[in-house]
């Protein structure tokens, strides 16, 4: 434990993962492990990576068949050939164990070409614009073992590309040898590469060094506009958790003409992908997504369940506490961007309402923990899972669970005792302290040493358990009402869910309906609504038009993609919203404004 926090500080001293003894440009000695990953053919997107290993008998290396998505994706599927040598540089023997790895006896270098064609920020890609790699998917690693410093040297990168990683190493092109460092396998892997000549920004707060990464169409986005939000968001997040575990943070954006794929956190950095059409159709995608992201930097990168403290790339890895690392980062997000000053208290109530209309509107909230929605993370890909009777978002119904928590902390301590205040204690008792959280129960056990009081009856039911939520009851401290109201809105004969990313996936179609004749079919994925990127709830989006109006949904079936039309129909549905209660005290309305901001009360309130 004690090596723990000494390595922990140490990391955050330098404000990026330590590489002891490390000097640029420096040449490999036979007993250190290494790369270099040579950009061959933009064209065809193929990497020549070529890994050095210490001296071995048995030598067994293998490619992760996850991360960062919880999801099975077998990155092996992109290797064209393994080939190794011994020192010598004579050829060895390569026999396939399994699907991701392979047997060298005798090998010093192994050699391999795989192909970097998936985009967004969970992937590695290679084309004539640019690359970007999340290095898991490229680089294998000696069986058994991911600790150690390594290195990794870039090859032939067009002479106009520079780099940016929050790895240590140089901070512009070197023509053929830019070099990089970590202390090991699983930091290296936590540090994704940006290539290309793209946009850049920086700016400082806090004596921290912040780089702003763009690779976009320069016609797509106002730089100017988005580093403001930026800078707003990193100070209202700093000043809450009274923290900046880091010297230097980069953030990487990609703004695509087509779907943007989301976010994704590292310990020193961020990649997020947001389409260029998104930016102008809903310019609070960016906050939001900026927002969560960057305060994944405490929670998950550092305040990190004991269920994930090592992660293993072979297998599913499974915790219970998606719904806090996911769910309740969204709901600080959205306190944060109110005190940036991006959103006001009517939208952070209206976008509260819709999360619990959307949570409200799936049947398997009855049937479904938060718990076991995070257990069940690696079932996403599948359609059926997806369908409402079948499982819950931790995302959607986390973030719930953060506003409740919240109020039942506030509630419990007379207005003294909040959300911020729990994230700060387990900031300091555990990442500081390099230990890891007890899932759920670390999170009731901090809440409890925070407050004081009891919360094992609020875990019991909603956390652990699918009792119904008495919104009314919660919500009373701040003086407000949850109302429901009878809307007439347009349905197109299908319903569609986004359990994780932005792509919704059909889960039920009408049989006779118009949805149905016009060739939709269940696991059919909607990539375009009228021109425009689905956003938020789906079905939010379709009912907002006209009913009896004609829809025009781009659809992709097994990556083959087509346009069909569906004339919708008129049906009952309800909306949520806040409405102040009646006899509202000075007192509820002091704390329903602490609360939106994410503040505690003064003590004279009361």
């Amino acid at each position: 434990m004690f090596l723990a926090a000494i390595l922990l500080l140490a990391t955050a001293a330098f404000g990026q993962y330590p590489c002891p003894g490390w000097t640029e440009k420096q040449s490999l000695s036979p007993d250190q492990w290494g790369y270099s990953i040579k950009f061959e053919s933009p064209e065809s997107h193929l990497l020549l990576v070529t890994m050095r290993v210490p001296t071995t008998s048995a030598l067994q290396v293998q490619l992760p068949v996850w991360n960062a998505l919880y999801q099975i994706r077998d990155f092996s599927q992109h290797i064209n050939w393994v080939r190794a040598f011994d020192a010598t540089d004579k050829p060895v023997e390569v026999r396939q164990v399994d699907k991701n790895t392979w047997s060298a006896v005798g090998a010093r270098t192994v050699q391999y070409e795989i192909a970097a064609v998936d985009s967004g920020p969970f992937g590695a890609e290679y084309n004539p614009q640019h690359a970007f790699l999340n290095l898991a998917q490229v680089l294998m690693y000696p069986v058994g073992n991911t600790s150690g410093v390594v290195y990794v040297r870039l090859l032939g990168i067009p002479k106009d590309w520079r780099v940016a990683t929050p790895l240590q190493g140089p901070t512009f092109a070197l023509g053929d040898l830019p070099d990089f460092c970590a202390d090991s396998y699983d930091h290296l892997v936590d540090s994704p590469m940006e290539l290309g000549d793209f946009h850049e920004d920086a700016f400082t707060h806090a004596g921290g060094q912040f780089r702003v990464v763009i690779h976009a169409e320069a016609d797509d986005y106002d730089s100017g506009t988005l580093l403001d939000v930026l800078k707003r968001i990193v100070a209202a997040e700093v000043d809450w958790m009274q923290d900046q575990p880091f010297r230097r943070y980069t953030f990487i954006y990609h703004f695509p003409r087509e779907m943007g794929r989301g976010g994704m956190e590292h310990a020193y950095s961020t990649a997020i992908e947001t389409s260029a059409g998104r930016l102008t159709d809903d310019p609070l995608a960016f906050a939001a997504v900026s927002a969560h992201e960057f305060f994944h930097l405490w929670n998950v990168k550092r305040i990190r369940p004991q269920s994930l403290a090592n992660i293993d790339y072979t297998k599913e890895n499974y915790t219970r506490a998606l719904w806090f690392c996911e769910g309740v980062d969204s709901a600080v997000a959205e306190h944060m961007l109110v005190r940036a000053g991006v959103t006001d208290e009517k939208t952070f109530l209206q976008r509260l309402a819709n999360a619990i209309q959307t949570l409200e509107s799936r049947p398997a909230r009855t049937t479904q923990s938060a718990e076991e929605s995070s257990l069940d993370a690696w079932l996403e890909k599948y359609p059926y899972y997806r369908t409402p009777e079948r499982s819950v978002n931790y995302y959607n119904k986390g973030q719930i669970l953060g506003v409740l928590l919240d109020l039942a902390m506030r509630e419990q301590s007379h207005g003294q005792k909040s959300l911020r205040d729990l994230f700060q204690w387990m900031n300091e008792n555990y990442a500081k302290q390099g230990k890891f959280f007890d899932d759920s129960e670390g999170v009731r056990q901090a809440a409890e040493a925070v407050t004081g009081a009891s919360f094992a009856e609020f875990f019991r039911k909603y956390v652990r358990g699918t009792e119904e939520i008495p919104y009314d009851t919660f919500f009373q401290s701040v003086g407000l009402n949850l109302q429901r109201k009878q809307l007439v809105t347009a349905y197109a004969g299908f319903s569609a869910a986004t359990n994780f990313g932005p792509i919704p996936a059909v889960t039920g179609v009408d049989s006779g309906g118009e949805a149905e004749k016009a060739g939709l079919h269940v696991g059919d994925t909607i990539l375009a609504v009228n021109g425009h990127e689905p956003q938020g709830d789906f079905e939010e989006q379709l009912g907002a038009l006209e009913p009896g109006s004609v829809v025009r949904l781009r659809v992709s079936t097994r990556d083959h993609a087509r346009e069909i039309k569906i004339r919708t129909v008129a049906r009952q549905s309800m909306e949520l919203e806040f409405a102040e209660a009646p006899g509202v005290s000075a007192s509820q309305k002091a704390r329903r404004a602490a609360w939106v901001r994410g503040d505690s009360e003064a003590p004279q309130v009361h």
